[in-house]
């Protein structure tokens, strides 16, 4: 056996992972300063909530669609290339168009430059891609929630540093992303080493890099089949929840960017606690589907509530109780990974972004466009919950097919 192959079998992850897993933390802050405010900037620029709402359903979704034909060629460029130069290209592109954001002067620019930002929004599949190439298959779903335990201490600082700047001036959460993102790049260019050894690269191939290509492929894995659908509901109830929240919560209970900020910090240490603690013990025990089962099980039932509770504070509790949903994530995208060949993880997990992408653009059209019809209700009226009805809907739906494949299904993923 080999060296590679010694430190992929380790029950422990490798040094170098600790590289990729700062660059993510440094990314994802960089994003969740400035979730807090976007709607705002949106609604600078417009006069009504329901203007306010289409238009900022606009600007996600425009990000999202180049993100989704960009993703695949970006994870093929990194089996091609090695994972290294193609995540710092991603990382710079987000910090310039952080700080493009703050020199916009009307909603068309917005659009423009968002579209823009969304051609390098692949940094989050190359960094699955290089997590698994350096983890074993027994512990691959532990390995890739660290990516998920990073992201929720992104989360954890930045919605809430995000939300206090954002009181004080819109364009400084912008400002500092900016900031934080091309420093992550200079330190990435000293610190961050190579996962993919030349001899398992392979030929990048613009039909291999074809998002609808990569989308029938990830259908076709071994014992994987219906679960595809699955992960594409369950991205489509995570970002209406996402893509809504903010407005939502304005226009619920009057809430501040600070009390956002507030809210997403509980997301993140629910996030980190869940995938950077228990997430390994809790899936050797119950194992990747189970995990996913009682994750989409209390997703749907949460997603309901938040749509039900008519004062803000339960909007907190309810985040804490729904610490479990955060298993489900990784423990799908382990079973996806080890479905694929090694010398195809970055177009593979590629193919997942580009489906969360796409999955993301129907969400947020469909989710501020139902905002937007509801927006004349009074705070605290139920029918302002309404994105998060469908949410719950759908989330229940991805729940049902997961149940018939993992259960009925013979074949053990």
């Amino acid at each position: 056996m080999n060296s590679r192959s010694e430190t992929l079998s380790s029950s422990h992850l490798p040094t170098n992972v600790r590289f990729v897993l700062i660059a993510v933390f440094l990314d994802v802050l960089g994003v969740g300063l400035i979730i807090p405010v976007l709607p705002h900037l949106v609604g600078t620029f417009t006069h009504h909530a329901d203007m306010q709402a289409h238009w900022y359903g606009a600007v996600v979704a425009v990000y999202g669609v180049m993100q989704f034909f960009c993703a695949p060629i970006l994870g093929a460029l990194s089996d091609r290339f090695g994972r290294r130069p193609v995540l710092l290209l991603c990382v710079f592109g987000l910090g310039m168009n952080f700080l493009m954001l703050t020199m916009v002067t009307s909603i068309f620019w917005m659009l423009l430059v968002r579209a823009i930002g969304g051609v390098t929004a692949g940094n989050m599949s190359v960094a699955s891609a290089y997590i698994a190439d350096v983890s074993a298959p027994e512990n691959r779903s532990k390995a890739l929630g660290k990516i998920g335990a990073m992201f929720g201490l992104g989360f954890i600082c930045g919605p809430v540093l995000g939300g206090v700047l954002g009181e004080i001036n819109i364009h400084y959460p912008f400002y500092l992303a900016a900031t934080v993102s091309l420093a992550n790049v200079v330190y990435g260019y000293f610190s961050l080493p190579e996962s993919l050894p030349t001899g398992l690269r392979k030929p990048f191939t613009l039909s291999s890099a074809n998002p609808f290509a990569g989308l029938s492929g990830l259908a076709h894995l071994r014992h994987v089949g219906a679960l595809v659908w699955v992960y594409a509901l369950t991205m489509f109830a995570q970002f209406t929840l996402q893509t809504t929240w903010v407005l939502s919560t304005e226009l619920r209970f009057g809430w501040t960017p600070m009390q956002n900020g507030l809210s997403l910090f509980l997301v993140g240490i629910s996030s980190a606690l869940m995938q950077g603690i228990f997430l390994g013990r809790y899936v050797k025990r119950l194992g990747d589907a189970n995990a996913v089962l009682i994750g989409l099980a209390s997703s749907s039932v949460v997603l309901t509530l938040y749509g039900l509770a008519n004062h803000g504070w339960m909007m907190y509790v309810l985040i804490v109780c729904n610490i479990l949903a955060f298993a489900a994530s990784p423990a799908l995208q382990a079973i996806f990974s080890r479905a694929v060949d090694v010398r195809s993880q970055g177009l593979a997990m590629g193919s997942l972004t580009a489906l969360a992408s796409i999955m993301s653009v129907a969400a947020t059209l469909a989710g501020t466009s139902l905002l937007a019809q509801v927006s004349h209700f009074p705070k605290g009226s139920i029918m302002l919950g309404a994105p998060f009805f469908m949410a719950a809907s759908v989330q229940v739906i991805a729940l049902t097919l997961a149940m018939r494949h993992l259960y009925l299904n013979p074949v053990q993923v």
